[in-house]
């Protein structure tokens, strides 16, 4: 009679086994696939923020290049306060680690920009909400 439940015991023992087994390597496919889907997402919504940042820094020094060459084609001792400030701009831009996704100092960076940026529209007396700047008749002056 032993031997018959040593028999049963063997085949529960089994059949314990076979569950801790299938748990075991469906736990390590779905960490598998989990992780590759992750990385996955993480790729395109890092690509996505990093090339809205880049249009944003774009946006920044196309801006700066055009204002100070309108400002420097005219003759006015009062307009280089406004230049000066352009060039610090395009300083910060130029000075940015925004090549470095991992920078410790990158939002730091961006957020000094986007004021510095904010300082420049505020001597040139632009607004900086440019959805709302086509229903105004505001000009900046020179």
């Amino acid at each position: 009679m032993m031997a018959r439940d040593t028999g049963n015991d063997d085949m529960f023992d089994c059949i314990l086994m076979a569950d801790e087994k299938f748990r075991g390597d469906g736990y390590h496919e779905g960490f598998k696939r989990g992780t590759y889907q992750g990385l996955q997402s993480g790729r395109k919504h890092g690509a996505s923020h990093g090339a809205q940042l880049f249009t944003e820094i774009s946006f920044y020094y196309g801006f700066a290049v055009a204002w100070k060459s309108l400002l420097q084609h005219r003759i006015d001792p009062k307009l280089r306060k406004r230049i000066k400030a352009l060039e610090s701009l395009l300083g910060l831009i130029q000075n940015c680690s925004y090549d470095d996704p991992q920078s410790a100092t990158l939002q730091d960076d961006v957020d000094r920009l986007r004021s510095k940026f904010k300082q420049v529209c505020s001597i040139l007396s632009i607004q900086t909400d440019f959805r709302d700047y086509s229903k105004t008749s505001h000009e900046a002056s020179f």
